[in-house]
């Protein structure tokens, strides 16, 4: 069956991804949002979308019927669940089938074999795929499950039968908290896959990830597209994700490639899958099954070139899968990495805000699902791109990577950039001496701020560019367009900049700086003078339209330049670096006040006031505790002093950054 109209029933960069290729396969898109995403990105590209609920997932992207109803209502011959939300949902496939359409999936039956972990590890066994040794069955009952433990001998993973992608594992490491470890692990479980049951499992302490790409037309005819390998991850959650696995025996790999394709052939498997493993040495396990495209498929696409999705399409509408294994082969080495929109300094919390810059490196693919502009709420996965790197070996492609992340730019949220860029260029995991928890040994390590070589140097060039922009951007909001500095000529004309021209920058960290930036001299030269007395001599020219030559005596360097937004952002040697500048005069008064205010540091809903107007509270007190994305945060208070204009209550929404009390001094 020819697929004319298809409803892609996600949101983000793979709704995105997934309209591109139906597209240019002649097949036109249709959209879904929820009121919350009626203007996002993948709305906008597109173009027709149909709003199926409210902003929480469980009222717009997860309700089967709003999705069926929108397929129905622009004539869908099929639906692409892409990832997460109902992507997995037996149920969901069989509403789709039962609607006449087509589920790009696998059947109903192969998602629940493969959602249920004990069930797809009985179905490995049967495939003989080796699996990690552990209890028999799932266990729900919370003695049972200790008298297990103890006959294993710690350390025990303690895996939710409903969960997947790393979520619903638990650890168990020490006798004197194990009935804690197991009643926490039941709750969870119930509380997040709805399903009590508990996998026990032999724990290996430094494997590395590894998956095999396989697909199937649904006849028994299936092949794999080589392995990804995984390992990079934070808390089981993947972060960096490359393919091939290198470092591994070519032989290894092929046999647990041949494994995954076996497991698949045995259930007639149709469409994409995943099927994940364990490697340990000489020996790999088989952990699970993940029936849907995956995060991380475009490395895969690099190696292979092959377009997943089309590979998808034709085998939704029944053409099979136009290949054999032979005619797959693998060239070159790529890399991914997953830029978040969350706070590595708050243990990874979301960031929610707009993205008041977003300036992304070319020369490298990306997939993102948001524009600069944009807003990144508290509903869905903060996820901001994809950067995806194809070289002709692991070496290139790593530092191809790593330069890439320096020339990312984000303001109006935080970001895991230093992070990723600390990573990639990590001497062990060059050499590929990792494993599945070798971040989260080394976490304070890898989330260090990076040291830039001269960063005075690029403060210095930032502050005369913002001095020499006139007197008429000196004041409250300089930068109100996203224009670059085109048209600035320094020295050319006008009146002379006054001795000593004080400014403010304030980093990507926070960091103020006051500088002082001496009148023009012959040349185009400029004096800085920074708060410890320390002078800069440069000259700055605009040799194209928003591209800077910054000279420091014999010392040349070429420098791109935008303001917009309130920031000076810069792209330079060292990377792309943003500075929020201010006139002293913007300062005057407003330190005292700024660090008396109490905001709110996401976006989401108040849960708990904690103080009334009028009550005394110490530096660091409760002032009232939010939820989002599902966490608990304190909001705390930044002075000691008299709480008061408190301006939320319990279930009020709050925007990040918003003012929510004051701390006045004790004396008023």
């Amino acid at each position: 069956m020819k697929i004319k109209t298809l409803l892609i029933a996600n949101r983000g960069e793979i709704a995105c991804r997934i309209a591109r290729t139906a597209r240019a396969s002649g097949i036109t898109p249709v959209g879904v949002h929820s009121e919350a995403d009626a203007n996002a990105l993948h709305v906008r590209e597109i173009g027709k979308s149909i709003c199926i609920g409210a902003g929480p997932a469980s009222e717009s992207y997860l309700k089967i019927d709003a999705v069926i109803e929108a397929a129905k209502s622009v004539g869908a011959d099929a639906i692409h669940p892409g990832y997460g939300f109902l992507a997995e949902n037996a149920d969901f496939a069989r509403a789709v089938d039962a609607a006449g359409m087509i589920f790009m999936g696998p059947t109903p039956e192969t998602l629940e074999r493969f959602g249920d972990k004990a069930s797809a590890k009985e179905a490995a066994v049967a495939a003989s795929v080796p699996v990690i040794s552990g209890a028999e069955g799932a266990r729900s009952d919370p003695q049972e499950i200790a008298d297990e433990v103890r006959a294993m001998g710690l350390p025990v993973l303690l895996k939710a039968v409903g969960g997947g992608g790393g979520r619903g594992q638990r650890l168990v490491t020490d006798e004197t908290t194990l009935m804690e470890d197991i009643e926490g692990a039941l709750r969870e479980a119930k509380s997040t896959f709805g399903s009590e049951g508990l996998l026990l499992e032999r724990f290996l302490p430094e494997a590395r990830h590894v998956e095999v790409q396989i697909a199937g037309d649904g006849k028994g005819h299936v092949v794999h597209l080589f392995e990804r390998d995984c390992t990079l991850q934070r808390r089981h959650q993947k972060v960096i994700e490359e393919a091939p696995a290198w470092g591994l025996p070519r032989t290894l790999l092929d046999k647990v490639a041949k494994d995954a394709v076996r497991l698949g052939e045995t259930l007639d498997y149709r469409g994409l899958g995943t099927v994940e493993f364990l490697v340990a040495n000489d020996e790999y396990f088989f952990l699970e099954v993940n029936p849907r495209i995956q995060v991380e498929h475009p490395v895969t696409e690099a190696i292979t070139g092959l377009d997943l999705v089309a590979l998808h399409l034709r085998i939704a509408e029944g053409t099979g899968l136009g290949l054999v294994q032979e005619d797959l082969t693998i060239n070159g080495h790529a890399v991914e990495a997953r830029l978040y929109a969350e706070d590595p300094a708050m243990q990874f919390a979301p960031s929610t805000g707009t993205l008041t810059t977003l300036s992304l490196p070319e020369g490298l693919r990306i997939d993102s699902g948001v524009e600069e502009g944009d807003e990144v709420t508290p509903y869905y996965d903060p996820m901001i791109a994809k950067l995806i790197v194809h070289a002709p070996d692991r070496e290139t492609a790593l530092a191809r990577l790593a330069t890439a992340l320096d020339h990312v730019g984000v303001e109006g949220v935080q970001t895991n950039r230093a992070f990723l860029t600390a990573l990639a260029r990590n001497p062990e995991f060059e050499r590929m001496q990792v494993h599945t928890r070798w971040i989260d040994g080394r976490i304070e390590e890898l989330t260090k701020p990076p040291a830039l070589a001269r960063p005075e140097l690029w403060k210095a060039a930032a502050a005369i560019l913002f001095v020499a922009s006139g007197r008429s951007d000196l004041h409250a909001e300089p930068w109100t367009n996203r224009e670059t500095f085109t048209g600035w000529r320094l020295g050319l004309g006008g009146d002379t900049l006054e001795a000593g021209q004080r400014v403010t920058l304030t980093d990507a960290t926070g960091n103020s700086e006051e500088l002082r930036v001496g009148p023009v001299k012959t040349g185009g030269q400029y004096t800085v003078i920074s708060e410890e007395g320390d002078t800069l001599t440069l000259s700055a020219r605009e040799i194209t339209p928003g591209r800077w030559r910054i000279a420091e005596g014999e010392a040349v360097f070429l420098i791109d330049a935008r303001r917009h937004a309130g920031v000076i952002e810069l792209d330079t040697p060292e990377g792309r670096l943003i500075f929020r500048p201010a006139a002293p005069l913007d300062f005057a008064g407003g330190d005292a006040a700024a660090d008396r205010a109490v905001t709110s540091p996401l976006t989401g809903m108040i849960v708990e006031v904690k103080v009334a107007d009028g009550q005394t509270v110490a530096e660091g007190d409760v002032i009232a505790v939010m939820e989002s994305m599902k966490l608990e945060i304190s909001i705390r208070a930044t002075a000691a002093g008299i709480a008061s204009e408190i301006s939320v209550s319990n279930g009020d929404m709050v925007d990040r950054g918003q003012v929510i009390a004051e701390i006045l001094p004790p004396e008023e």
